[in-house]
């Protein structure tokens, strides 16, 4: 199928290919997680190799079809999940699967994804979310990672995952992939709740440095580390005019402070120094 441009991307012939996978709704705060897939899309220059059919897998009273403007024409665009394909800066071919969680049939739409990722040979799947915690703007984003197979784990340093309760569509597919021997690397990022609606380049810029370190490359991040400082900035006027808001901002800076750990702080720095080191050797 191919893309409002008219090319098409394609899952053949792929080498050592990494994946990335993004959902809007439930597994996206903030757009955070879906906002650095489309981030990677353009940078990385995708092109769309197939979408699903949205028929079999979304509720259009839910998530309704838009009109959208190209060039002198009008046309519907259905909700649906696509795949597209691109290179990583380092030449390695990179999949991204980005769309909205499905409303209907999430076992057989997870089957058709992993289905798909095997057949391209994708060596590893990075599983993208965001989600509300209380956590101040002020301080840098959080972005957990673990991984549930035990040498992608040692290899990169991560620990497994702890959590129990409600899942959404990237924990029914992160089974899917473990269960076809597909390494899977889980990164969540944490949004402060009381700053929640989208975007939130702060966000989103955090998962992309901590792809940066996981896949150590150094990625194209344009204008977000100006666009995370504004959005920084717009918060701290907001909770300038309001004096509980700002007692509450300086309560979550106090516990943050105090929880967070001095190795923690070294090893923050010692990830942007290693980033910085890449991009001065592009």
């Amino acid at each position: 199928m191919a893309d409002e441009t008219g090319q098409t991307g394609s899952l053949r012939d792929l080498k050592d290919a990494v994946a990335l996978v993004a959902f809007g709704g439930w597994n996206d705060a903030g757009s955070a997680a879906s906002h650095a897939a489309e981030h990677l899309a353009e940078v990385c220059q995708t092109r769309q190799a197939f979408s699903l059919d949205p028929d079999d897998f979304y509720d259009y009273q839910v998530n309704r079809p838009e009109v959208r403007g190209i060039g002198d024409e009008r046309r519907i665009a259905w909700p649906t999940t696509e795949i597209r394909t691109g290179t990583l800066p380092d030449g390695r071919d990179l999949v991204i699967v980005q769309g909205l969680e499905p409303n209907f049939r999430w076992r057989q739409f997870c089957q058709l994804l992993t289905s798909s990722l095997r057949s391209a040979g994708v060596r590893r799947v990075y599983l993208l979310g965001a989600l509300l915690a209380d956590h101040p703007h002020t301080r840098p984003i959080p972005v957990s990672a673990t991984s549930s197979d035990p040498d992608t784990a040692e290899e990169l340093g991560l620990g497994p995952s702890t959590y129990e309760g409600p899942t959404g569509i990237l924990g029914i597919l992160g089974e899917d992939l473990a269960k076809a021997e597909i390494d899977t690397v889980s990164l969540w990022a944490a949004i402060p709740h009381y700053v929640s609606s989208p975007p939130s380049p702060k966000g989103t810029l955090a998962l992309l440095n901590r792809l940066e370190d996981l896949l150590d490359v150094s990625l194209d991040l344009g204008d977000l580390p100006d666009l995370a400082r504004a959005w920084e900035r717009g918060v701290d006027e907001l909770a300038a005019d309001d004096s509980e808001v700002a007692d509450y901002v300086s309560s979550l800076e106090q516990q943050r402070d105090e929880s967070d750990l001095p190795e923690a702080s070294g090893d923050a720095i010692a990830a942007e120094f290693e980033r910085y080191l890449r991009r001065r050797d592009k």
